[in-house]
């Protein structure tokens, strides 16, 4: 089995700024290394927002919806299969028709027999629905096919895209894209369903402009969809999309959310009041992608679109299902891909720089987790490949700080234009299909390309600590506080802590959960545990302290409120 050294950073002390004298200095310190130096970069109110007529096209595209909205048109909005795009579509049909388009509906493509975005096949779904505007959401800006089908059908297209555009833009009536040439919108990082609440924005102004009831339509009532999608898709929490999630999790907390989110929230057992960015994120958002992974992602956008709350139950049930169902598959296809790697009989210094992993056996709508969970268990970027339902193999790759995924797949591209028939994506996520009979030869390329880009320390695996805590830091009123200067998430990530713990106690729990009682050198009792340790190697008995790096948490139980370690990584010491 393949043995990678981990290697702890700490995270240097910098200027704190001008941020409160008031507040722990440790806290500081974190806010200052994330890059917040000033108090009113706390200020997450929306006010706080950029403008929406810094997003190129925003103000064509909002007039031309008004005038399908006046003119009582068909409107199709053209989805995508994940939690981004669920929500993207659940935000622009609901808010249009609060808006008063009477004639909106939606197609989302198949994952398994419709591929990526807007094709030719779904511009002829929408014209089944009567369509006479399609606005795509969290997609289009590499779909040509598909726009040029729908202009020679005589339907405009408005895209809303995040994704990186190509060197040629598609002919679209209009592109609400903050990532295409000449875009002055701040934030580069704004997931597909914020990009879709901005040109919303410009909707609602360009309806006060034409003195129409559309003008009185509050979008604050739908940032919990906004808060989801973003946390979903793991963007960077800039400026922008923190003030959007903050203030989506505040409605959230408050219970002002959808009936789905908040049956959602029953059936992963989450309490609205608590709720943490993290929970968006690993508890909602994987049971909405499995319908997308599985199934059909219209019974995701169901959900969230249901007007009432046992409707909304029903759904969420089902995509708790769906979910059980995926975790299954997922488990096996990554015990099979560890098997496969552990099998090359290599330690990490002969390691191949980029994995290339395919099964025949392997499902689909699964081989995105899978590559995310075998990078980070081997901290290589991963793409792993299933058959599709057309004849080509279905690749989803994952990749690692210091190589960017949709670049390394443009590079091998260039060198070989035939080989990869489509692909597309972000820097650490793409996706892309080719013949099986290019596997090798791209899986060549692949590794040639990632060995040449990155070098021995982007391979080594570093956990980053924001340093040792005393023991004063683990009470609940500070760990509440560290709480609020959230939301973390990518690219403002939550803190982690280090520290050498004397073993107390150690048991399994569950089927592969590490629960210890810890003393630290103060003398502090703490609770932690460790989820999906090797039950192989622990407990160990004979383990008596042990490095911990740890993020803080408030475990909630039987009315009591303690501080628990969620522990990352355990090295022992003996």
């Amino acid at each position: 089995m393949v043995d990678l050294a981990v290697d702890i950073q700490r995270r240097a002390d910098v200027e704190v700024g001008n941020l409160p004298a008031e507040m722990p200095l440790v806290l500081r310190q974190i806010l200052a290394r994330r890059g917040v130096s000033e108090v009113n970069q706390l200020d997450l109110r929306v006010q706080h927002l950029p403008h929406f007529q810094q997003l190129r096209d925003s103000e064509k595209a909002a007039a031309r919806i008004m005038d399908a909205i006046i003119a009582d048109q068909v409107i199709c909005i053209c989805g995508d299969f994940d939690a981004d795009g669920a929500t993207s579509t659940a935000l622009m049909v609901s808010v249009l028709q609060a808006m008063g388009a009477s004639k909106v509906n939606y197609c989302v493509p198949n994952r398994f027999t419709d591929g990526y975005g807007l094709s030719p096949n779904l511009v002829r779904a929408a014209q089944q629905q009567g369509a006479e505007l399609l606005i795509t959401v969290d997609s289009g800006i590499s779909c040509h096919a598909g726009v040029a089908a729908a202009n020679a059908a005589e339907l405009d297209v408005i895209i809303t895209d995040h994704h990186l555009a190509g060197a040629e833009l598609p002919p679209a009536f209009a592109i609400v894209n903050p990532n295409q040439p000449e875009c002055d919108f701040p934030s580069k990082a704004i997931a597909g369903v914020g990009v879709a609440f901005y040109l919303l924005l410009a909707v609602r102004a360009e309806a006060r402009l034409r003195q129409h009831a559309a003008a009185q339509v509050n979008l604050a009532d739908w940032l919990d969809l906004v808060a989801l999608g973003t946390v979903a898709d793991v963007v960077k929490l800039d400026g922008v999309n923190r003030i959007l999630v903050q203030q989506g999790l505040q409605r959230i907390r408050s219970g002002h959310c959808r009936p789905g989110i908040k049956a959602l929230l029953a059936v992963t057992q989450r309490e609205a009041p608590r709720l943490q960015a993290s929970d968006l994120g690993f508890a909602l958002a994987p049971r909405i992608n499995a319908a997308g992974r599985l199934d059909d992602m219209a019974l995701g956008i169901e959900c969230l679109l249901s007007a009432n709350y046992s409707n909304a139950e029903v759904l969420a049930q089902q995509l708790n299902e769906l979910n059980g169902q995926r975790r299954e598959i997922e488990t096996e296809m990554r015990e099979s891909a560890a098997q496969y790697v552990s099998q090359l009989q290599l330690d990490s210094s002969e390691l191949p720089a980029l994995l290339v992993l395919h099964q025949e056996s392997w499902h689909q709508g699964v081989i995105g987790i899978v590559a995310g969970r075998v990078k980070e268990q081997f901290h290589r970027p991963t793409i792993t490949f299933a058959p599709g339902d057309d004849g080509l193999l279905k690749g989803s790759a994952r990749s690692i700080p210091g190589l960017h995924m949709r670049d390394l797949l443009e590079r091998i591209h260039s060198l070989e234009p035939e080989l990869i028939p489509r692909f597309g994506g972000h820097a650490m996520a793409a996706g892309l299909s080719l013949p099986a009979e290019n596997l090798a030869r791209f899986k060549e390329l692949a590794e040639q390309v990632a060995q040449e880009w990155l070098n021995e320390q982007d391979l080594k695996r570093q956990i980053w600590s924001d340093g040792e805590l005393d023991g004063s830091c683990f009470s609940v009123p500070f760990v509440e506080q560290l709480q609020r200067l959230g939301p973390w998430g990518q690219g403002f990530p939550e803190p982690s802590f280090d520290a050498i713990f004397e073993f107390v106690q150690q048991r399994i729990v569950g089927q592969n959960h590490l629960k210890l009682v810890l003393r630290s050198d103060d003398g502090v009792m703490l609770d932690a545990i460790a989820f999906n340790v090797d039950t192989q190697k622990w407990p160990d008995l004979a383990v008596r302290q042990v490095k911990i790096v740890y993020k803080l948490q408030l475990n909630h139980f039987r009315g009591r409120t303690n501080v628990q370690l969620l522990v990352e990584h355990l090295q022992p010491l003996r």
